[in-house]
Formats: C-alpha cells, sequence, structure tokens
C-alpha cells in the first residue's frame, strides 16, 4: 500500500463499484477487480474502503492501461482494519474507491523497475501496458510463492526478470536480498531511470546502494508501501 507523501492530503472522492472478481493467487496475497470508469496511466495509485466509515488505504492498479478493469493487489494483515474484510469480498458486491492517480510513470526509455512483495504491482501494470521493453525488473520475495506473475514476466522479459529469494532457493532465482544482488552485478548503468517499489526500509537500502555505485539521485524515483 503506497502512501507517498504527496499523495496524503489530496481530495480525491470516493465512489462505489462493483467487484468482478476476487482471486488469492498466493497464500493471503489477492487480486481484486471492478469495472474500469477512468483512463489512467501505469504506475498510478487508487484510494480504496469497504465503508466509508473506515479511512481509506492507497493500492498501485495492477492492470493494464487498455484493460477493462482495474485489479489490485494485496497481502492481508491479520491485525489491519481493512484488507482481512477486502480478502472476502466476492463479485457483486460494493467497495469505495477513487479514480486512479499519480505520478510514479515510467515511458518507453530503458529503465530499471526494483521492487520487493507486493511492489510488484505498478510494474505488471506497466507491463500490461506495453512498456516492458528495454526494462530490466527485479523483484524480492522471501519465499518462492511470492514471485507474482513470474510464469508471464519469465516468458516475456527473459533473463530482463530477475527473481531474488531470501529464505529459499531455486535453480533460476538469485539466493539473497535485492541489495545483495545489486552489489554483486558489475554493471550498473548510471544514465536510465531506477524506478523502487516497495518497504521503506528496502527503498532507502537500495536508493543509497545505487547513489554509492554512481547512479545520480535524480535518477531514482521511489514509490513506498506500508
Amino acid at each position: 500500500m503506497p502512501k507517498a507523501e504527496e499523495y496524503k492530503n489530496k481530495p480525491f472522492e470516493l465512489a462505489e463499484v462493483t467487484i468482478t472478481g476476487n482471486e488469492e493467487i498466493s497464500p493471503g496475497v489477492h487480486l481484486i477487480s471492478w469495472k474500469r470508469t477512468h483512463a489512467f496511466q501505469p504506475g498510478m495509485v487508487v484510494k480504496i474502503t469497504l465503508d466509508q466509515a473506515i479511512a481509506p488505504r492507497i493500492y498501485s492498479v495492477c492492470s493494464g492501461n487498455d484493460e477493462a478493469e482495474i485489479r489490485v493487489l494485496f497481502n492481508i494483515k491479520e491485525d489491519g482494519i481493512l484488507t482481512p474484510r477486502l480478502a472476502g469480498v466476492i463479485p457483486g458486491m460494493k467497495i469505495w474507491a477513487t479514480k486512479p492517480y499519480g505520478s510514479f510513470i515510467d515511458n518507453k526509455k530503458p529503465a530499471w523497475w526494483i521492487a520487493t512483495g507486493t511492489g510488484i504491482a505498478p510494474y505488471y501494470s506497466m507491463f500490461r501496458s506495453g512498456l516492458s521493453e528495454h526494462k530490466t525488473l527485479i523483484h524480492g520475495a522471501r519465499n518462492l510463492n511470492q514471485f507474482y506473475f513470474e510464469d508471464e514476466l519469465e516468458w516475456a522479459m527473459g533473463d530482463r526478470y530477475v527473481r531474488c529469494c531470501s529464505q529459499e532457493q531455486s535453480c533460476d532465482v538469485f539466493p539473497g536480498r535485492v541489495t545483495q544482488y545489486l552489489q554483486e552485478i558489475n554493471d550498473l548503468p548510471a544514465d536510465v531511470n531506477y524506478y523502487l517499489c516497495g518497504k521503506a526500509l528496502m527503498v532507502v537500502e537500495v536508493r543509497d546502494l545505487l547513489i554509492a555505485r554512481g547512479v545520480p539521485y535524480e535518477n531514482i524515483l521511489a514509490e513506498i508501501y506500508f
């Protein structure tokens, strides 16, 4: 759930939407959808809630910008107010959502996309919107079943799609964290943009690592998940 400072006080109006799907794509991780009614750019976010009495939370859109539905990826937080209930929605139920907004936007130029966990969502939206050519995608997770959409991404992106797993091992997965992978590789271009999406600690660590290795600060764009 990204909460960049720029989003906190913007007056986006909530409107009722009807759930069209709810798929548990990994244990405790859900992908919900509803009919798209507004144009958006991949990388944007929406605010959603089940009840206007509950403060809405911010989530990255996880669908292509020419698809008929808006999709949102989230993991259940057991002590959370929203996600345990959101995981139980079924088609036909109503929730409240804003139109998509935000500035975590990429273009067709070469870039690196770096994510952990459900931070893959904005990059999957970009991928589904036709922006994956000339991109390198690095996704970090604790367990092998947390590489969401991996079959599709691996087939389309090949060796430009890198998985880093800190708790389990597989022959085609880097055995360690994203930061370890970035420290060990030789080629880290300084003339492209780096997009970072994940928890604050990862974003700060990767940003500092990139800067230490010669990437200009202005080439680093971040979306922090809480």
